[in-house]
């Protein structure tokens, strides 16, 4: 059974990949792009204690799976689609590098 998107209003198709967020692929991006720059503000403030970090670090690790699989799933995507799927790659490749440099901060292993 097809589900669509759980987002309001949106009545785009859920790809079988990305059942478990019940969110379309463009939707999926902008959840998860949104909740990066929250993570990261988090992780640069100092405040994610090693809990949180490992929580992070999973959501990095699920997120990166689901979103290859979904773009890798063979479906044709326009241009634009592909270009914010890097983006979100990247996104997540950052939030990881920001939240180590963070732990290390923490640590006081920066600069030694």
């Amino acid at each position: 059974m097809v589900q669509n998107c759980t987002v309001a209003a949106c009545k785009t198709p859920v790809p079988p990949e990305l059942q478990s967020e019940a969110r379309c692929l463009p939707h999926f991006l902008t959840a998860s792009e949104l909740a990066c720059a929250d993570m990261r503000r988090e992780t640069a403030t100092g405040e994610a204690g090693k809990e949180r970090r490992a929580e992070i670090a999973a959501y990095i690790g699920k997120h990166g799976e689901l979103l290859a699989r979904a773009a890798t799933s063979g479906v044709r995507m326009p241009d634009e689609l592909k270009a914010r799927i890097l983006s979100a790659f990247l996104t997540l490749m950052n939030l990881r590098e920001n939240m180590d440099r963070s732990a290390e901060r923490a640590k006081g292993t920066v600069g030694r």
